[in-house]
Parts: C-alpha cells; structure tokens; sequence
C-alpha cells in the first residue's frame, strides 16, 4: 500500500459512507445497510487492487467487478463516483426516472458497471463466465465479485462455486459480505448459510477470513488471493451492516430503507465527525 496510505483509504471509505447516505436520502428508497458494510472493501478494489481506469471504463484489459448483492448499489455508484467515473452530484438522483442511477447496476448506463445485477445468483455466475472467458482468450485480467451472505442461501451460488473450482479460475475472488443480517433478520435464523469457510473449502476454493473493515487485512488477502495459482479465491469478510452510522449498525431494519431528513443529519454529522479522527 505505498501509493495508498491506510490514511487516504479511509478518507476515500467516508466519502463514499456519504455518498450512500446522500443517495438514499434524496432517492427515498434504497439499501444503505449492505451498502456500508460492503463499502471498505470497494474502497481498496478501486482505490488500490484493480487496474482500472475512468477515462477508459471499456478497456478490454482492465480488472472486472461484479456486484452479485446488487441492491447495494448505492455503495457501488458512490465508489465509482470517489473514483472519477461520473460527478457526486448525479448521486442525488439515485432511482429517479430520468436518471442512469437505477435501484440495481446497469451496464448499459453507468459508466465503471461491468455487468447488470439485481437477481440474487446471479452476479457470481457472470463473474464466473468473465474469468472462464479470460483464461480461454489468454487474458491476464482478474475478476472479483461480491456476494451477500443472506444471497448466499441461493442454490446458484454453490453451483457457480462448483464451476469456478472445476475450471480452476484462480483469477476470480469471491468476497462475502458477512454482515449477519438480510431484509427478514439475521440470517442464521432466516435460513442459515453457516459455515461459509468450509463450504467454500468443499467447492475446492482457497479460503480467507478477514475483519472487512480493516485494510490491513484486506490488503494481506488480496496479495494472498493473486498469490494462489489453481483454484479460485473465497473472502470471507466478516462487516458490520450500516457500518459508520450509530443508528443503522447491525439493524435489520436498515436493509432496505431510506434516512428521513433527521436521520440523514445525524448520519452525516456523525461521518463529518468521524473525518477529524482519520
């Protein structure tokens, strides 16, 4: 990380914290809790990990992402918009109907989208064909995607897992968003996934468990994921869903709701606050 301090990182994680709040509020729908807990790790994918380049989001040669958890677009467009792939301001027009800004990613639209999501399942699988493409054509692009670990109670999920470890796509790494929680509750009540590590050793990944919150550590498994040759890489990052605002931090209810005005002061007074601690 010698061109990205830890510092910068963070500074760029509270932007995009803001960015989310910002979205939701003025969309009056969307998920910000997902969107936070997912938010450190677009942080160092776009900031540090992916060659990719705004100037030039269709370059053949550049690093893919998948958002398989769709609905947590607004963590998505807040990165790409840190990142320089649109102005800030277009944030505020998240799911309005003139807006690229949809409810889900949209490729056709949105400049830095590599593929279109929404369905549960279904990103990891395109994620999948993306790297299985790669490796047919010679190409030395890597492919990451992250999956909710409510989203992981799709049966498509394991099957994706079963072919990225059959084709040996060890340029494919599959982070897992372990928040805990998904719209109906916690997940291990819901229909529990648990344990994700041992399943994911079972499909013949190579497994690593991290704080997601922590770039330290996310840096330790993304050079240990580049550094794994013949199987594909699982990260299970254990995150705090609403991470960064008191009141929406591992919260149920904050899955799929939107800040009121007050909420939407208090969460951006408690991110202006937390600047002065970086």
């Amino acid at each position: 990380m010698e061109q990205t301090t830890v510092t910068q990182l963070k500074k760029h994680a509270l932007n995009i914290r803001r960015g989310v709040i910002e979205g939701t509020f003025n969309a009056k729908s969307g998920h910000p809790g997902g969107s936070l807990s997912i938010t450190d790790i677009l942080t160092y994918l776009y900031f540090v990990e992916m060659n990719v380049d705004p100037a030039n989001p269709r370059d053949e040669k550049r690093d893919r992402f998948v958002l398989s958890k769709g609905h947590c677009a607004p963590a998505l467009y807040a990165t790409l918009a840190e990142r320089g792939y649109f102005e800030k301001d277009l944030l505020k027009s998240l799911r309005k109907i003139d807006s690229i800004l949809q409810g889900h990613p949209d490729m056709k639209h949105i400049p830095g989208v590599d593929t279109t999501t929404g369905s549960l399942g279904l990103g990891i699988s395109a994620a999948c064909g993306m790297a299985l493409s790669a490796k047919h054509f010679g190409d030395d692009f890597r492919v990451y995607t992250a999956v909710g670990d409510g989203e992981s109670e799709e049966g498509q999920v394991w099957e994706a897992a079963m072919f990225a470890a059959h084709y040996k796509l060890d340029n494919l790494c599959v982070i897992l968003d372990l928040n805990g929680l998904q719209i109906d509750g916690p997940t291990a009540q819901v229909m529990n996934p648990a344990p994700h590590d041992k399943k994911f050793e079972a499909f013949g990944f190579n497994v690593i468990t991290i704080d997601a919150h922590d770039f330290d550590q996310i840096e330790a498994a993304f050079k240990a994921a580049k550094e794994c040759k013949g199987k594909p890489t699982a990260i299970i990052a254990k995150s705090v869903k609403g991470k960064g605002v008191s009141f929406m931090e591992n919260s149920v209810g904050w899955h799929g709701k939107a800040p009121n005005e007050d909420e939407y002061k208090q969460a951006m007074a408690e991110l202006d606050a937390q600047e002065g601690n970086i």
